[in-house]
Parts: structure tokens; C-alpha cells; sequence
């Protein structure tokens, strides 16, 4: 990544005139007039406080600053109605701020509310010509990219008709070919994917991948998986303040922690954790039974595994509290270390602090980036017959799964006990990085996770 600044952001602030009614407005603009025109200065202030009563303030902004190097991808993550868009909106240069100031060095096209720049009236192709030439290009270079922005958008003969029988997915396939087709150094990308299919999201993803090499993408999203996927790093806006600027993983565990907080009230800082009974299990205590069966597989993934972090970082309710995680082998023996294709049973134990009525445990292992590859909650096997547990009372859960092939690398174990059910429940403690997991292995998986092959045939087949 180029150490070029392409984007400076400094102490911006937007503020908006909240208006009771209607004839406020007016009202507001009479007294102003009057102010300028009136020579006699206590009847001036007189009027411009009337002025100023007429209307109310409402920053959507304060005091927000930032600077982004050239490359790579920032997130932007927050409620509804904490700034993010009105933010893109400054950056984009469609917004003024009322305070503060911005450098932006490069040409910026964005995908900010679904729809816009588009004339509903237009066709697909007419909306193409107008949106780019907003964007900047001129007609003769329109001229020879329809032909790949049309491919991209992949809507076929829909392309000749007004885009105001479009669905949104449509929408959203057409303004992107055409911000992808116009030589940007900045792409502002404001939750407009969300709409789009799967599909046609992940070509998104793939060409803002490959974007990233030499262009800046600023990117707003909800989903705080594909912020930590995308982004190296983020920003949390909170009713237009600027709460935290870090890595992405960071702001997004601090942004889903406040989320959970602002439901069930702040967390406790008070841990109740029992001394585990359990030690570790060393090297050289591992069993031939299982060396044996590691010795006749041909997976050669060997993952590593880190003991239980009892002081990582976590939040919820405290109602309840971690008290230990471990992988089992088939016969019952805790493991530090597992081959990929391995049978496992993981075990996580929870010390209840309180009475809790339908406890839900539950697990998942992500990268490095953030990016969940899988796991699972108790919920649905018990949601027919829910157990109630008292205080002072040990609970724990157990899966059983084939153990995944996993690229070489760092991944993570995040492990979370709730009460309720998956739609409505409270967070006791939910605790983002348990335990560590390391993938020793050269062996190369496909894609993000590999799953074992129980068998794998080769056979020519005789067409006569």
C-alpha cells in the first residue's frame, strides 16, 4: 500500500435547521432580513435571536477526522441515523460541511442511496450515459465501454427499458458496472450490495478485491463480517461522533459489543471464574493410539492448538462466565493438537452465576480477517424442551464434528453463552477470542475451509 494521503478528513462537523412547522422557515428568513437590514444594533441582536428560536440544531456530524493512505479498503460502520451517509455525501462533495475541512486527491465515484443519479424515466442505457458522464467521463469514452458496462450489469434486454421498472437488485447491477467502469481512484460503496444477489455480490466483491491493489475503497456496511473481510481499517460513528478508529476486527468487536449493550444494558466488569480442573495436555503425552491413526492419513493438515485465554476479551450480562474450552479426541482425551479430517468433540463450560431458564451455548472459528468459516449453538436441539439451570451451577455443551482442512495460518475460537432463543435472547458473556488456533500445514485446502474427501476416483469411461 502506497504511504500517499489520497483522503484528509478534519474536524467535520454538518449541522442541520430542525424546523417545527412549516411557516418557521419563513419566519426564520424574515427575521434574518431584517436583522441585516436594521441599522440599530439591540433591535439587530433582538432579531437574529428570534431568527435562531425559529429553528432547532441537529448535528449529524461533529468533529470527525481521518486520514486515508492510497490503497486497501475502510470500513465505515454505525446505526442508522449516526452519520455514515452524510459523511459519504461530504466526501463525495454532494454535501458541505459546516465546519471542518477536506482533502481529496483523485477522481471519486460512488454507489451512495439506491437510485440515485438515475432518471427513472431514462432507459438502462440512457441512465448509463448520463450517470457516467456525472461520474466524469466524456461521451466518446461511454461510447467504448457500453459494450463491458452492459456485460457487467448482466440484465440483458432489460437494459433498453425505463429503469423505473426495475427491481433493486437491477438497480444496483447497473450502477455498479458503471462505477466500475470509470477509471476511479476512490469508491465510495454505501450498503447499496445489500440488496443485489448473491451472486452477483460476490463479482462485487471480487472486482473491489482487485481494486484495492491500486485504487481506495470506502466502504459502509452493517455486516461487520464483511467490513473485517474487506477492510484493514474502520471507523465507528455514533449519532455523529466519531466513537473509535482502529483496525477493522477491533471497531467491529467494540461496535457489536455497544450493540448488545444498548439491548441488555452495560457489561459488568466483574468475572466469576472458577479454577479449572483440567491441565494441559503436552507434546509428548500424546497417545499411539492416535499417533497411529495421524500416521495413516494422507491430509498432512496438522493445526495447532492454544490454551484457553480466560482473559480475552469479552462483554455481556455477566450473569454467567467461560469457565473453560477444549478439543476431545474420539476416546475422550483433550488434544492441542488436531490433523484436519479429524474427528473432534469440542467442549465449552459456562459457571451460571444466576437461574437461568433456556440457556443457549454456543461456538464458531473465524480467520484471521474476521470472516466466520463456521460453527454452531445449541438452540435448536433443545428449543422443544428448554432446560432450566440454577445458580452456582456448572453447564456445559458438546459437538461433534469432522475438523475441517484449514490453509496455513491463525484462526480463532469465539465462544458465547446467551438466554432466550436465537431471535430474542440477552448475552451473558459473549468472548471473541477463546482460543487460538494455527494451521502448521504446506498442504494447500480449496478455498477458505477443505473438506475431507471420503474418496476421490479417476476413470476413463469407454464411449463405444
Amino acid at each position: 500500500m502506497s504511504s500517499e494521503t489520497i483522503i484528509k478528513v478534519h474536524n467535520v462537523s454538518k449541522c442541520y435547521q430542525i424546523y417545527d412547522q412549516p411557516n418557521d422557515r419563513l419566519k426564520q428568513g424574515l427575521f434574518s432580513l431584517a436583522a441585516r437590514l436594521c441599522p440599530i444594533a439591540t433591535l439587530k441582536q433582538s432579531l437574529l435571536q428570534k431568527a435562531h428560536a425559529c429553528s432547532r440544531q441537529y448535528w449529524a456530524l461533529h468533529d470527525v477526522s481521518f486520514e486515508l493512505k492510497k490503497g486497501g479498503a475502510f470500513g465505515i460502520i454505525g446505526r442508522n441515523g449516526s452519520g455514515k451517509s452524510t459523511l459519504l455525501q461530504i466526501l463525495c462533495g454532494t454535501l458541505n460541511p459546516t465546519h471542518g475541512s477536506v482533502d481529496i486527491r483523485g477522481r471519486v465515484a460512488a454507489l451512495l442511496e439506491l437510485g440515485s443519479g438515475f432518471n427513472p424515466e431514462y432507459t438502462g442505457r440512457e441512465n448509463i450515459y448520463m450517470n457516467g458522464q456525472l461520474l466524469g467521463l466524456s461521451r466518446e469514452q461511454i461510447d467504448e465501454r457500453i459494450d463491458d458496462i452492459i456485460a457487467f450489469a448482466e440484465i440483458g434486454e432489460f437494459i433498453e427499458q425505463p429503469v423505473k421498472t426495475y427491481s433493486s437488485g437491477m438497480f444496483v447491477r447497473v450502477a455498479f458496472a458503471v462505477i466500475a467502469h470509470v477509471d476511479a481512484d476512490i469508491l465510495v460503496i454505501d450498503e447499496a450490495l445489500a440488496v443485489g444477489d448473491a451472486f452477483f455480490t460476490q463479482k462485487c466483491m471480487r472486482f473491489l478485491r482487485n481494486f484495492m491493489e491500486t485504487g481506495t475503497i470506502l466502504f459502509v456496511s452493517h455486516d461487520t463480517a464483511a467490513v473485517k473481510s474487506l477492510c484493514e481499517h474502520a471507523i465507528w460513528l455514533e449519532k455523529g461522533q466519531m466513537q473509535l478508529l482502529g483496525t477493522a476486527k477491533d471497531v467491529s468487536e467494540r461496535y457489536l459489543q455497544a450493540f448488545y449493550e444498548s439491548v441488555q444494558g452495560r457489561s459488568t466488569t466483574t468475572r466469576m471464574r472458577p479454577t479449572a480442573t483440567s491441565a494441559p495436555i503436552l507434546p509428548a503425552q500424546r497417545r499411539d493410539a492416535r499417533a497411529d491413526w495421524i500416521n495413516q492419513s494422507n491430509l498432512r493438515n496438522d493445526i495447532r492448538l492454544f490454551e484457553f485465554d480466560e482473559k480475552a476479551a469479552s462483554f455481556g450480562t455477566r450473569d454467567a462466565a467461560i469457565h473453560s474450552v477444549e478439543f476431545f479426541d474420539q476416546e475422550g482425551q483433550p488434544l492441542n493438537w488436531i490433523v484436519g479430517g479429524e474427528p473432534v468433540t469440542f467442549r465449552m463450560k459456562a459457571m451460571l452465576a444466576t437461574e437461568i431458564y433456556s440457556p443457549i451455548l454456543g461456538f464458531y472459528i473465524k480467520d484471521k480477517l474476521g470472516q466466520i468459516l463456521f460453527g454452531d449453538n445449541t438452540y435448536l436441539s433443545y428449543q422443544d424442551t428448554p432446560l432450566s439451570a440454577e445458580a452456582n451451577t456448572l453447564i456445559e455443551a458438546e459437538f461433534e464434528f469432522i475438523m475441517p482442512i484449514l490453509p496455513k495460518g491463525d484462526y480463532s475460537v469465539c465462544v458465547a453463552i446467551a438466554a432466550g432463543s436465537n431471535e430474542n435472547h440477552t448475552q451473558l458473556e459473549w468472548m471473541h477470542d477463546a482460543m487460538i488456533l494455527r494451521s502448521e500445514s504446506t498442504y494447500v485446502a480449496t478455498g477458505l475451509v477443505g473438506i475431507p474427501m471420503q474418496s476421490i476416483v479417476l476413470r476413463t469411461v469407454n464411449l463405444n
